[in-house]
């Protein structure tokens, strides 16, 4: 029964905050968003800031480059069919459906020229966030809404050793923003819960690029954990409809977790310029769920296990320069969830995933160039039997996934 109330009341909320690996979006930019993401080795804007500080080095030194890119998060509803343990009361049906979200995000490029073998970037991005909301009574009992921003400056550094290789680092400081409600009726009466907090945290950025000829790009890049220690107020109900049992001070630390990539490409003829990206989110880091507050809360404060797994994305990514002015772009991604059977929820019902993408940029001018880019991340349909999941959910989930477009510009000067 305890274990069963500390799910209902916490559940997921902790992955409120961790939305950026299950809704990660790792697409910041044009090329990002065609390419799927595979655009770590082979980086030619001021994206290239964020991507691999590193190749900052290698763009031409008389230059500055800016770059901007508006994204539209496109979550169609995912659809739940089965059923819910309920302690007290056993199995009930629990078939339903979130809300249909939409969300724009904005991104911010800039590369300074160069100061002899130094270079400096600057990025404002969203590298994770999500919106999730059920109206059917079951699901609101657990997650009536979870919704997450985060947003990313990263100021970088690169130094050029020689012609073959260079290095990168930079500082990421990350806002996070987020609320969770749940709100449903049990045998013991009311159970509901309002909690809004936000937080600055700190981390930093590696990068290290190797060219060992003009068609060859090799480069490894390294995103540090960066714990976020949301804080904020909470309003908790416990039995009584009206009267809550807590209303106060609520704080948690959970993990943006650290990533690697490993990158290369290669460049056919100055024309087709295929890379591949090695990706290893350590997602290992989040083992527990452990909320405090101004009072003593039994069962409300007690740590809760998640044990999230390291995953695995494989990139393919695919540049055609069709003429000086237009450039096509294409990509697939093959995403593994880090979210165990056992602890799968419904505020990030996650699953791996197939995305597939694809885009262009035009150089209208010398210096100004804009394009468009289109992103579907197709989810797999998770089942849990009876058993198998430590809180309750006995059926499927299906559908879901994401899509997303792009418009952004580019100018160097």
């Amino acid at each position: 029964m305890k274990r069963c109330l500390k799910g209902a009341l916490l559940l997921g909320t902790a992955v409120a905050g961790l939305n950026a690996a299950g809704y990660k979006l790792p697409e910041q930019s044009v090329s990002s968003m065609a390419l799927g993401a595979a655009y770590v080795a082979h980086t030619t804007g001021a994206d290239t800031a964020y991507y691999n500080p590193a190749n900052m080095a290698f763009m031409d030194p008389q230059r500055q480059y800016v770059e901007g890119a508006l994204t539209w998060v496109h979550l169609p509803a995912i659809d739940y069919e089965g059923k819910q343990y309920l302690p007290s009361v056993g199995l009930v049906p629990a078939d339903g459906s979130t809300k249909v979200e939409n969300i724009p995000v904005g991104h911010l490029f800039y590369v300074s020229p160069a100061y002899g073998a130094w270079r400096f970037g600057m990025s404002v991005a969203a590298p994770g966030g999500l919106s999730k909301r059920w109206d059917n009574p079951v699901q609101k009992l657990f997650a009536e809404e979870f919704t997450l921003k985060i947003i990313e400056a990263n100021p970088s550094v690169a130094y050029r050793i020689n012609d073959q290789w260079s290095i990168g680092a930079g500082v990421r400081m990350v806002y996070t923003d987020g609320r969770v409600k749940s709100d449903g009726m049990t045998s013991s009466g009311r159970l509901a819960r309002d909690m809004n907090g936000d937080s600055v945290d700190w981390g930093y950025n590696l990068a290290v690029s190797y060219r060992p000829s003009k068609d060859w790009n090799f480069a490894v890049t390294y995103r540090s954990n960066v714990n976020l220690t949301v804080e904020g107020t909470a309003t908790l109900y416990a039995g009584s409809p009206t009267t809550p049992i807590y209303r106060g001070g609520a704080r948690v630390t959970v993990p943006l977790p650290a990533t690697l990539d490993i990158a290369a490409a290669k460049t056919f003829d100055d024309v087709l310029t295929v890379e591949l990206v090695y990706e290893r989110t350590f997602w290992s880091k989040y083992k527990k769920l452990d909320f405090n507050y101004d009072a003593s809360l039994p069962v409300f404060d007690d740590p809760i296990d998640k044990s999230w797994k390291d995953s695995n994305t494989f990139r393919l990514g695919l540049s055609y320069r069709y003429n000086d002015r237009l450039t096509l772009m294409g990509g697939y991604a093959y995403d593994q969830t880090p979210v165990p059977d056992r602890t799968l929820g419904y505020e990030l019902p996650d699953s791996d995933g197939n995305i597939f993408s694809a885009g262009f940029l035009y150089r209208q001018t010398e210096n100004f160039a804009w394009g468009v880019a289109v992103l579907y991340d197709h989810k797999k349909s998770r089942s849990l039997s009876l058993g198998e999941n430590e809180n309750g959910i006995v059926g499927t989930f299906k559908k879901g996934g994401a899509f997303l477009s792009t418009l952004g510009f580019r100018y160097r000067f």
